[in-house]
């Protein structure tokens, strides 16, 4: 197998999208389209991969690090141009250069290995990647000549009756003898009406020199997808999230309804686990096996055990153990550690806390900047009082306390082994290891006082 290279084009500003955002570092489930493309060119074997960036340039390495080297086009005078920028790395190389654009986030590296194997066996010196439209307008035509190769390439406006009828159309990705690549370039002209210098005319040059250029069709058009506006971006969304979802479902998941699942790319999810309709599961998320993910809960960037059920509630960058409970309309905020069997009940927040075994968090409670240790109740209405108007404060509870409803714990403050809380206490002070703590006015009644009130008068 010959050296392969590869240049990514992603230095258009993409004016379409209409976007303060570079269009390259729009996501599709959930990564910058640049980044797809980048992860299915790592996976061929390539020797050096060169990013050409010019709007967003910084945005585009950050997005990208080391994986890549970088040119910069400071000038957007079209795609020959673009590929011109990296001369100094790749045009010594030889072997053969895959240029594929930044914004088809939708191809594979099964489709572009395919692409290189083609290329590789016809003994080309370019080989488009071509695919069949069922409505090819506005595409350029592939036109092959007897022996199936190409003859040229023909533009919509420009193709006669004949050629109009011709389905299979040039994606804009190809493969090219390195070399040959950049002896074309040299030739390509920008005697046009956008004053550019364009890549696919580095085909006719490479026809009039007599050299073999061939077309390999992909299986599926809708791969090929360049994403140039808003309504494109929405459709590469929806087929790489089916293209997720059925991907797992292969993998054991099972899905009450597909296409009202949104999953991102990278979100690993076990076997037998269910997802329900309207959920979201993103970025650096693991789901265990054997969960249940309800309706339209969210989790960002979190680790979920096995056995675990959410039920309409959101997690954020937090951990929950095997066989917990979250939900419904539970909040999981960053840092949040819950563990095993741990139940967090209905409209529970907890935030920047760790809870361990056992422990029950019933409804309606806040629990922030907190450490609860094993089989702790945890009772309705209560409030770890964590802010001071200036600064956060801790609260450490140990295992097996009782803390009754609408309880105000007011950090920093401990509560020691075996405690008890009494109900509509605030406690404002450490609380000894097996003690029960009572803070709240003793009651009185004043007889007959409830005549008197407004509401009796």
């Amino acid at each position: 197998m010959t050296n392969r290279y590869a240049v990514i084009l992603a230095a258009g500003q993409g004016s379409r999208m209409k976007s303060s955002l570079y269009k390259v570092l729009h996501p599709v489930a959930g990564k910058p389209m640049v980044e797809l493309v980048m992860t299915q060119v790592e996976q061929l074997d390539v020797e050096q991969i060169v990013t050409v960036v010019g709007f967003g340039a910084d945005k585009v390495r950050e997005s990208l690090g080391d994986r890549s080297d970088y040119v910069l086009q400071e000038e957007q005078l079209g795609t020959g141009h673009a590929v011109m920028q990296t001369r100094e790395l790749l045009a010594d190389k030889t072997g053969t250069t895959l240029v594929i654009c930044g914004d088809t986030p939708l191809l594979t590296a099964a489709t572009l290995e395919q692409l290189f194997a083609h290329h590789e066996a016809a003994g080309a010196k370019a080989t488009i990647l071509s695919a069949i439209a069922a409505d090819p307008s506005h595409y350029g035509r592939v036109v092959r000549n007897a022996d199936n190769h190409v003859e040229k390439i023909v533009e919509h406006k420009d193709a006669n009756p004949s050629e109009l009828t011709i389905k299979e159309f040039n994606t804009g990705t190809y493969c090219f003898d390195n070399a040959a690549l950049f002896s074309a370039l040299e030739k390509v002209g920008n005697d046009n009406a956008q004053g550019e210098y364009y890549l696919p005319d580095v085909i006719g040059i490479l026809k009039q020199a007599g050299d073999i250029v061939s077309a390999y069709i992909m299986d599926s058009e809708e791969e090929s997808m360049g994403i140039n506006d808003r309504a494109a971006l929405a459709k590469a969304n929806k087929l790489m999230r089916q293209r997720v979802n059925h991907e797992l479902m292969q993998q054991g998941v099972t899905f009450i309804d597909p296409d009202t699942a949104y999953v991102d790319v990278g979100v690993t999810i076990g076997q037998d686990t269910v997802i329900e309709p309207g959920v979201s599961l993103k970025g650096d998320t693991t789901i265990g096996s054997h969960c249940v993910i309800g309706a339209h809960s969210e989790i960002v960037d979190s680790k979920i055990g096995d056995g675990v059920r959410v039920t309409s509630s959101m997690i954020e960058k937090s951990a929950v153990a095997d066989g917990a409970d979250v939900g419904p309309y539970a909040h999981l905020r960053p840092l949040s550690e819950i563990g095993e069997n741990v139940h967090i009940g209905n409209f529970v927040e907890v935030k920047k806390s760790s809870i361990a075994k056992n422990t029950k968090v019933g409804h309606l409670t806040y629990v922030g900047d907190a450490t609860l240790g094993e089989n702790i109740n945890v009772g309705c209405g209560t409030v770890f009082v964590n802010y001071d108007g200036k600064n956060k404060h801790h609260t450490h509870v140990g295992d097996n306390v009782f803390i009754g409803c609408n309880a105000n714990l007011v950090a920093p403050v401990t509560l020691g082994d075996g405690s008890f809380v009494a109900a509509g206490s605030t406690i404002t002070e450490d609380v000894p290891g097996d003690a029960l703590a009572i803070a709240r006015e003793r009651q009185t009644n004043l007889k007959n006082y409830a005549k008197k009130l407004p509401y009796n008068s």
